[in-house]
Formats: C-alpha cells, structure tokens, sequence
C-alpha cells in the first residue's frame, strides 16, 4: 500500500450520488480491512448525517481543519463501521470561501494538513457540488478526483466543466492530479436513455468509467435516513452488492492489498 491515497470525489451538479458514494465506498474499503477517512468538505453535512454523526459530535470540523490549529487526527472522530474515521462538517463550512478567500495559499489549506495523514490510510473527500474553494482545496490536496456521474441526459455537459477544472489545477497548483475514474450512478436499465448514456460514456471516456454501474436502488435512498451505509442498512440488497463491488474495482485502481470486498 503506498504512503497516500487521497481522492476527491467531486461533481459540480448536485443529486448524482456523490455523498452516497462516499459513505458507501468509505464502508466497502472499510470493511474490507482498509482504514479509512471521509472529509466531508460539503457545508451541508451530509455525509456526516449518513454515517449517523450528530451535532453534539461535530466539536471540531472540517472548518477547524482548514481555518485552525488543528490536525487531521484531532478532527477525524470514529463511526459505527471499524475503520471508517469522518472529520464531520457544519453549515458554518458555508462561509468558508469568502472567510479564507484572503488567506495565503488559501488554495493549499487542506493539502498542508493531509501532507500529514496517517501512513497507509485512505483518504476520501466528499466536495460540495460547486467548484468554489473547497473544490479546488480538495483538488489541490488529492492525489486524483473520482467522478460520479448520474446515467441522465445532460451528465456528459457537466462533466466537461469539471474536467476544465481538473486540467487548470493540474497547470497551477497540483501537477499529479489524475482523474481516478468515472462512476455511473442512479442508473436503470428499465430506461432507455440510462442505457444510452452508459454506452456514450464509455465510447467518449473508454477505461476511465468503472465496469461497475451503480443501480437505482430504493434500499440506497432509505440508508440515510436510518444514518448508515447502505451495506449495513441492507448488505443483500443491489446497490450493496454494486458498491462492494465497485469499491473491489476502486482499490485494483489505487494498487491496494485488498481483502475480500
């Protein structure tokens, strides 16, 4: 296992699946044996809602991470899934890009505190869907950007938008970073227009969208509200067996010692 695996999970559009991904990928590499931690740099505090985090636990948060003292092993708190810490957000995370606009290197806030992540662990990043300055922090401190992508019409437009981005802080800020892969989500083979925009996908983005598709599945709404992956709310269910699967295909990518996922 290397040293640093750090990966922002990022769409600019919101509602494709990105924060599901993140806990239940977070899960899936987990449970496999792989510790792991989530940021939640989303101002809406999602991902730490679905992991079952509660406001009293949310003492120090990703906005302490950034702005603070504070290091990333004083932030990161446990969940109730073995190996899966989560540096929880707070709406106060929305003030973030006009209060830290006029910090030095304001772009290498969080890449200065995960220089220091625990060896071995991996690290993942949930943006929020816009590509302000806790987008481009994330970029700046990942090693590559996984993309998860809703099977709709206009999911190709986007992407090209975000992959701008990707390309202008590989120019300025962050050489190495790599596209990790696509993911294509809330897809049903019921419908035509998923089946199609699965085939352009892979036509125009070839090895970078993952062999797994990951379905619509109502199992994976209800999780969230239960305040738990869908691998525990459900191991059985589709989008249980989807994620454990993709995530397999994820740590092949990153070269990881896998245990059975």
């Amino acid at each position: 296992m290397s040293d640093r695996n750090i990966v922002a999970i990022a769409n600019q559009k919101g509602g494709v699946g990105k924060t599901t991904t993140a806990i239940n990928l977070g899960a899936a590499l987990a449970q496999a044996g792989h510790p792991t931690i989530l940021i939640d740099l989303d101002p809406q505090g999602n991902a730490s809602t679905g992991l079952g985090i509660d406001a009293e636990r949310r003492q120090r948060t990703v906005y302490d991470l950034l702005a603070g003292p504070e290091s990333l092993s004083e932030c990161a708190i446990d969940t109730d899934v073995p190996l899966l810490q989560i540096v929880p957000a707070t709406p106060d995370l929305s003030s973030a890009d006009v209060e830290l606009s006029q910090t030095t290197e304001r772009t290498r806030l969080l890449r200065r505190k995960l220089d220091r992540a625990p060896k071995g662990s991996i690290i993942l990043i949930d943006c929020p869907p816009a590509l302000g300055l806790l987008t481009v922090n994330a970029m700046v401190a990942a090693d590559s950007v996984l993309v998860p992508l809703q099977a709709e019409f206009y999911a190709l437009e986007g992407l090209s938008q975000l992959l701008t981005t990707v390309k202008q802080v590989r120019q300025t800020a962050n050489p190495d970073l790599r596209i990790n892969g696509v993911l294509l989500t809330m897809s049903d083979y019921r419908n035509n227009l998923s089946q199609q925009v699965e085939a352009d996908a892979r036509a125009t983005l070839a090895d970078l969208v993952y062999p797994t598709v990951i379905p619509r599945n109502v199992r994976v709404s209800e999780a969230p509200s239960h305040a738990q992956p869908v691998l525990d709310y459900d191991p059985a269910s589709k989008g249980s067996i989807a994620y454990r699967k993709f995530a397999a295909e994820f740590a092949a990518r990153l070269n990881l010692v896998a245990e059975e996922v």
